[in-house]
């Protein structure tokens, strides 16, 4: 059974830093691009942040470009998302998922298997 979860959120004053894991177990993810999207009440889940199955290729959303940064650790079946600067439009409930090929994307379609979420909350 293939399960992610996710770690590490919680309440941070505004230009403080988070950094989320998310451990994957059930199958290996190696061969697999991995993501982060995010949705915050009463808007629609967006992307975040994607990462190759090497960890060579990441992409960003244009809002976390330059505050955000994601990694992966293989040996471990995890994924991290470093972020800094947050700011109070940041706040959301944080996912990771599962690629269906080695390559990000960020068409939530894409991803064959997600996790619950993390609660991230940005105080201004």
């Amino acid at each position: 059974q293939v399960q992610l979860v996710e770690s590490g959120g919680g309440l941070v004053q505004a230009g403080g830093s988070l950094r989320l894991s998310c451990a994957a177990s059930g199958r290996t993810f190696s061969t697999y691009a991995m993501g982060w999207f995010r949705q915050a009440p009463g808007k629609e889940r967006e992307f975040v942040a994607a990462i190759s199955w090497s960890g060579i290729t990441t992409d960003y959303a244009d809002s976390v470009k330059g505050r955000f940064t994601i990694s992966r650790d293989n040996a471990k079946n995890t994924v991290y998302l470093q972020m800094n600067s947050l700011k109070s439009e940041d706040t959301a409930v944080y996912y990771c998922a599962v690629g269906s090929s080695g390559w990000p994307t960020l068409r939530p379609h894409e991803y064959d298997y997600w996790g619950q979420g993390t609660q991230v909350t940005v105080s201004s």
